[in-house]
Parts: structure tokens; C-alpha cells; sequence
């Protein structure tokens, strides 16, 4: 079987624990990819050695001080030769072996310009059990158009739920890339894409049985500042405003966190109740990123990029452990 020319573009930097293992994944796919891409910001922990290790990566090496959402991943597309360029990051790897030709496939006509699939949380002991990936039905294809000016129609919450767009794992046309690049951006250069790309008149699909694995370890501030930076994002993008969200308490909830944390996960007592320390954390983090953000909202369009700017000037990186 032929496929089309893929070019896969991973911005990393310092992702020594997952980028063999993110490489790797890619070498295996049933589809031959083209080449590697990889744009380094300043690894210091061992991240270009491992690359070294692979003679299909074509490396670009940027100062860390330069590094951008939108426009480092232009570079990549700017020196990118494929037909198609798969985006994702050095912490992600491939769910099975047809991870590529899964999203391929949501190029179903010549309207559809680029494919999301899904990020997914492995079962391992170092991820929250709370997170892990457990699959509630089969999964969804859905092509998603609007056209002639339907797009700005919208209310912001149907804008969203068509918006769920995210370069962990999605594939483009290159020639969309070039034709619409990312934008300058400290965040959501992947929302930002798709809401031109709608009001643009392109159709594009969302595949999730394209699966990666991908996972943050989310401490308070990292949970904090990156609730504060979706949430604007989503508001500058779609439109959309917060409302009020409490952890959840209630005993029904308390017991599907019990079931999957102590229950189904086979961790021990120890890391079990470490995880269910963890989670009460991300719960408190949410919470209070949620609240300070709509105060700041209530205060007016200025006040609220004061506020973002402050917390969020540069984008919230999370822990590597």
C-alpha cells in the first residue's frame, strides 16, 4: 500500500524521559514517515544525544529565549517536504502502530485540511489513576464545515465544541500551513489555527482512534496559571466566559475517585493515597484559577489582559519528573 508523504514536527525541549520512546513510536507506524523534524529550545538534559541516536531526524536548534507556540512550529513546516505535516510534542508517543494512518484517513476530500486525533493517559504507576485512559464506547469521526460566514453565526459554546483542536496530535496539508501559518502566540496557537480555518470555510475532522499518549504532572501553580491561560484563550478565540466550577463532593463522586484510585488502579495504599492527594490539589488549583479569573473578567477588558499577562506572560511549563 502507498501513502502520502508525512512529515512529523516535534518541538521539544529537555524531554530526555519520553523522546526515544516518542521517535521510536513514530518508526514503527504502518505508514513510512518522511522525515523527523525537530526544533530543540535549549535542552540541557540529555534530549539532543538521544535525537543524535536517530539518522532520520533533521534537527533545528533555536534559542530557548525565542521559542514561540505559533511561530517555532512554522519553522518546522518551513523546512518540512512532506505532502502532510504531522504535528505533536517530544512527551508524546504513539498509542498503537496505526496511530498515522488513522489520521490519513480523516482526509476523506480535498475540503478537509487537517485532522485532530486523540491524547490519551497510559496506565502507568508515575500518571494519576484518576486519568487514566478508559474507553467509554468506540471511537468518533466527525467532519466539521461551515460555510459562508456560519462560523461567526455561532454562539461561543457551539464554537468551542467544534474547537477542540490541539497540536499534540494533529495533521495538516502543508500548503494549509503555508497558506494560513500559525500566529504569534504564548499559547493556543492550535485554537487560534482552527477558528481562522473555520472562518475561512475549511473543513476539518476530528479522529480520535488517532491516539497518542501524553501526560503532564500537573503541581498547583503549573494547574493554576494554565487554567487561567485556557480560560482566556477560549474567551479571546470563541468567545466564551467562565462560570462558577466546585470540586466535586458529593458521595457518588468521592466513590468513583475511591474506585479508581485505590480500587482498580493495583497501586499500593501509599501511592494511592499520594494520588488522591495529588488529585484534591489539581481540584483546589482548578478551582481557585476558575474564581480569580472571573474576577478579573468582571473587571473590565483591560484588567483582565493586566491579569493574564502578569500570571501567563510566558506560558506555564509543567514539571518534568
Amino acid at each position: 500500500m502507498s501513502f502520502p508523504t508525512v512529515s512529523v514536527i516535534i518541538p521539544v525541549r529537555n524531554e530526555a524521559k519520553r523522546i526515544r520512546q516518542c521517535i521510536e513510536g513514530i518508526l514503527k507506524q504502518t505508514v513510512p514517515v518522511h522525515e523527523i523534524i525537530v526544533i530543540d529550545s535549549g535542552s540541557t538534559d540529555g534530549t539532543l544525544k538521544i535525537l543524535a541516536e536517530f539518522p532520520q531526524v533533521d534537527l533545528i536548534e533555536i534559542d530557548g529565549s525565542t521559542f514561540n507556540h505559533g511561530l517555532t512550529r512554522n519553522l518546522g513546516v518551513e523546512r518540512a517536504t512532506g505532502e502532510f505535516c504531522q504535528l505533536t510534542v517530544g512527551d508524546a508517543y504513539a498509542y498503537n502502530e496505526f496511530w498515522l494512518e488513522e489520521m490519513l484517513k480523516g482526509f476523506v476530500d480535498n475540503k478537509v485540511m487537517a485532522v485532530c486525533g486523540q491524547q490519551v493517559i497510559d496506565h502507568l504507576p508515575e500518571n494519576n489513576p484518576m486519568q487514566w485512559f478508559r474507553p467509554s464506547g468506540p471511537p468518533t469521526f466527525r467532519r466539521v464545515q461551515h460555510k459562508d460566514g456560519a462560523w461567526d453565526m455561532l454562539r461561543p459554546e457551539e464554537k468551542k465544541a467544534d474547537g477542540g483542536w490541539d497540536d499534540v496530535n494533529a495533521m495538516y496539508r502543508r500548503q494549509a500551513l503555508i497558506d494560513q501559518p500559525f500566529r504569534e502566540t504564548s499559547y493556543s496557537e492550535d485554537k487560534i489555527w482552527l477558528d481562522e480555518a473555520m472562518r475561512s470555510g475549511y473543513a476539518v475532522v476530528y479522529n480520535t482512534a488517532a491516539r497518542v499518549f501524553h501526560y503532564h504532572y500537573e503541581d498547583a501553580d503549573f494547574m493554576y496559571r494554565r487554567t487561567i491561560t485556557g480560560l482566556y484563550f477560549n474567551y479571546r478565540t470563541f468567545g466564551t466566559k467562565p462560570t462558577r466550577w466546585q470540586a466535586p463532593k458529593n458521595w457518588k463522586s468521592m466513590a468513583i475517585r475511591f474506585k479508581w484510585t485505590f480500587v482498580k488502579s493495583g497501586l499500593n495504599p501509599i501511592s494511592a493515597m499520594r494520588w488522591w492527594a495529588y488529585q484534591s490539589r489539581r481540584y483546589a488549583a482548578l478551582e481557585r484559577g476558575i474564581h480569580d479569573f472571573m474576577v478579573a473578567f468582571g473587571q473590565g477588558e483591560k484588567a483582565l489582559d493586566n491579569f493574564h499577562s502578569k500570571l501567563c506572560g510566558k506560558p506555564p511549563i509543567p514539571l518534568k519528573r
